[in-house]
This record gives structure tokens, sequence and C-alpha cells, in this order.
């Protein structure tokens, strides 16, 4: 099986959200974006206001409640993360990653970064990007946890 195919598959058992519905759950309790791009996308791009960043090497540690490298709002099973790369690619194979461990409800954003641009979405510019979180860091001053509205106080 190619790479297409496995994408296919791998997103017909996801739950996929488009840019508009992912602003709105990350309102929701218990709801996080992530955004597993490479600092130099986000540097080039821009970041989602709010989201928590974690490079893709490290985010089954950081999100499995069970791990001793995981951040503080991986609390149990329950909380449901939303997975944003740059075009909706790699969000899809990396929430598919973290069904397999037992995250059941892990979504992925539709078009990824990309998407979340063209729907006219708030993208925080700063002078130097966000660093991603380690194990057992808390949100910084500038990235407060995603319980808040994206983009809002």
């Amino acid at each position: 099986m190619g790479i297409d195919e496995t994408l296919a598959h791998v997103r017909a058992e996801l739950c996929r959200l488009d840019p508009v519905a992912a602003a709105a759950a990350a309102h929701e309790p218990a709801t996080y974006l992530v955004d597993i791009r490479p600092e130099s996308l986000r540097r080039g791009t821009g970041e989602l206001p709010g989201a928590i960043v974690i490079e893709r090497n490290h985010l089954e540690w950081r999100l499995d409640p069970g791990s001793d490298a995981r951040i503080p709002e991986a609390a149990d099973r329950d909380v449901r993360w939303i997975i944003v790369c740059q075009s909706g690619f790699s969000s899809s194979l990396a929430a598919h990653s973290l069904r397999q461990i037992g995250l059941v409800h892990t979504a992925d954003l539709i078009g990824g970064f990309d998407a979340w641009l063209a729907a006219g979405l708030p993208v925080d510019h700063p002078t130097e990007p966000d660093r991603p979180r380690g194990p057992g860091e808390g949100p910084t001053a500038r990235s407060p946890s995603n319980r808040r509205s994206p983009g809002g106080p």
C-alpha cells in the first residue's frame, strides 16, 4: 500500500474538522489545538493563537497521559486533541498514531494551517516563535492553555 492509499485509509477512521469547526471546538472544555509544524514553518507563516506547540517527533510522549514526558493538559484519555500541520497531510498520520495509543478523541484539521489562514481565522506573528513544550511544561505567558478562545483573551 502506497502513501496515498495509507492516507485515505487513515482518514476514513478519523474525525476531521474544517478550520471554522476546529476554531469553535477549541472553545470546548478539555479540547486543544496542537501545532506540530517545525519552527521554520511557524516562523515563516505564523502561529495559531493559543495552540500548544509540540513538534511531531515528541507528540505521542507529550500527549499520552501515561507518559512521564506528558504535558499537564494530557490529564486523561478523554482530552480532545486537534492536530494541525501545514497542509493537512502529516496531521492525519499523527492523529491516527494518537488514536492507536488510545487517544480516541483526536482529530485533525482539514487543509492544515494553510486552510486556517485561507478561512481568515486569527494568526499570530510573534518576533520569536513559541518553543515546543517539553515534559511537564505548562503554558507560557504568550502561549496560554487553549481553553481560551483562539485569538481572544
